[in-house]
């Protein structure tokens, strides 16, 4: 279409830049960064980014965008010149507040399975330093698969393996033309997950051995810790913020405000991408664990803790849970009381980003079904919140009771019939509704209820559920007073209602 973004329009449209803030526009920028993954993620996150140090004149550099997967945007993205209109919407300071951006930072698209030799005429690019990828957490994985000749393997660490091949032979193995691999994949220690494929890839195809040198000593493969929720294309109203900003985006993409990335690698590496520089949240650090123990607690076990029982208190989304005053208080007093002040690190510091997590989740434009959230809920739960309970009871010689409730909440939404891989159908005010986890964990939970239906002892039903190494890693029965809570809890939310046994426990903290 005539009107849809495209750096022609913007030239023949300034009038654009009065009611959407454009990125640096220059095609003399070298392309210093190759990013395997074109999706909503990380054309909200990195690519964002690299846009800020563009019209900070720091980074000075663009993003060659490859497909990772058969099917993507990269030709759509060609078509629009690398172009795409990002809106970042949320909740900051108590206000409601939208950001409008053109992002420019995209030199093109390069799909591996129609242009292999495209791809591969990479590598000889001098000014080629970084690689960032965000494949999803199935995208490092190992696959047994022969050398690429001609046409792309199926896995992504097949193409990067293929790529630093082709990249090493061409510069001979300069040291200095070594690569530095960010992974932003959802997985513990991913860069070092890759870099251990990558070497089994290089000895299984027999490449040289200075090769594998080579990579061992002069490339890089850094852990991340990746925050942003991106929402992505926004479906439902496009054609209205198409008609606001005047032209036609195909690529829109939406995000939440808040963003953090946190980068484990050496001090020098920073300096060459210094994102850091421009004040956006990003940490380079020499062990990332600190800032992981502190997502995956407060962030990520504030969402573990409640929206089980929030959704058996017919909740549907997380916006709705923090309207709901009842449940408000439940997610605040368990994040503010039971799991902050068990969290190592600086404490306001920690507190900073629990305020944060509280506006994040009241962020009427990102809609998070409670639903889509309970998806394998009890390993998250053993991950999430487990530690928290543990260190709590260590320090206080008692349970936290909002913690220890989302255990009997746990269970509650558990309760299933009809067993078939990958689900459980529960039942809420008379509807059912899909859990899905590991069968092996549906099929346990299914055979746990059925003996309950016959002996009505809830005591027995928890001691059992709570006493399953297999579950939570440990036999939870040790903990002191466990069973006892979470069987007077249980009770209580199965006979009063949820809200009632919510209400009962607030008033009683």
């Amino acid at each position: 279409m005539e009107n849809t973004l495209s750096k022609k329009l913007l030239e023949q449209r300034p009038e654009i830049a009065e009611r959407v803030k454009i990125g640096v526009i220059n095609d003399q920028l070298p392309e210093r960064i190759i990013q395997f993954g074109e999706g909503n993620f990380l054309r909200a996150f990195t690519a964002w980014m690299i846009n800020d140090l563009n019209r900070n004149n720091i980074f000075n550099g663009r993003i060659v965008m490859v497909q990772p997967l058969k099917v993507g945007i990269v030709n759509m993205l060609n078509d629009q010149d690398g172009l795409y209109t990002l809106i970042m919407r949320g909740i900051k300071d108590g206000k409601l507040v939208e950001e409008r951006e053109i992002i420019t930072s995209t030199s093109r698209g390069i799909s591996p399975y129609a242009d292999w030799n495209g791809l591969m005429k990479c590598a000889s690019n001098p000014d080629l330093r970084f690689m960032i990828s965000n494949t999803t957490e199935a995208g490092i994985v190992y696959v047994d698969e022969p050398r690429p000749r001609t046409e792309t393997p199926t896995s992504f660490p097949a193409k990067v393996c293929a790529l630093l091949y082709e990249r090493f032979k061409f510069f001979n193995g300069a040291p200095d033309k070594g690569m530095v691999m960010i992974c932003c994949e959802l997985i513990d220690r991913n860069g070092e997950q890759l870099r251990k494929i990558v070497l089994k890839l290089a000895r299984q195809w027999e490449l040289r051995q200075d090769f594998i040198d080579w990579i061992q000593n002069s490339c890089y493969f850094l852990n991340t810790l990746v925050d942003r929720i991106v929402p992505g294309y926004p479906g439902d109203n496009a054609e209205e913020i198409c008609a606001e900003l005047g032209y036609d985006d195909h690529l829109l993409d939406t995000s939440e405000l808040f963003h953090l990335w946190v980068i484990e690698g050496p001090k020098h590496l920073a300096e060459e991408l210094p994102l850091h520089k421009t004040g956006l949240n990003v940490i380079w650090t020499d062990d990332m664990t600190p800032y992981r123990t502190r997502k995956v607690r407060m962030l990520n076990g504030a969402h573990t803790a409640s929206v089980l029982a929030a959704y058996l208190a017919n909740i549907n989304t997380v916006d709705e849970m923090m309207k709901d005053e009842l449940f408000h208080k439940f997610v605040e007093t368990a994040l503010m009381s039971e799991i902050l002040p068990q969290v190592p690190g600086d404490l306001e510091s920690n507190k900073e980003f629990a305020s944060s997590i509280l506006e994040r989740f009241q962020n009427p434009y990102v809609r998070h079904e409670l639903l889509s959230i309970s998806l394998n809920s009890v390993s998250k739960w053993k991950v999430r919140v487990l530690p928290s309970i543990i260190d709590y009871l260590k320090v206080k010689d008692s349970l936290p009771p909002l913690l220890t409730f989302s255990l009997a909440a746990l269970i509650a939404f558990y309760k299933g019939i009809g067993c078939a891989e990958p689900e459980l159908r529960g039942t809420r005010n008379g509807k059912s509704y899909a859990i899905k986890d590991d069968i092996d964990v549906l099929e346990f939970f299914e055979k746990r209820w059925y003996a309950f239906r016959h002996n009505h002892d809830l005591r027995v039903l928890v001691g059992t559920v709570l006493a399953n190494e297999t579950l939570w890693g440990q036999d939870l029965t040790i903990l002191p007073g466990i069973v006892d809570n979470v069987s007077a809890q249980l009770q209580s939310l199965l006979f009063s209602g949820m809200r009632d046994a919510v209400k009962n426990l607030l008033e009683r903290d």
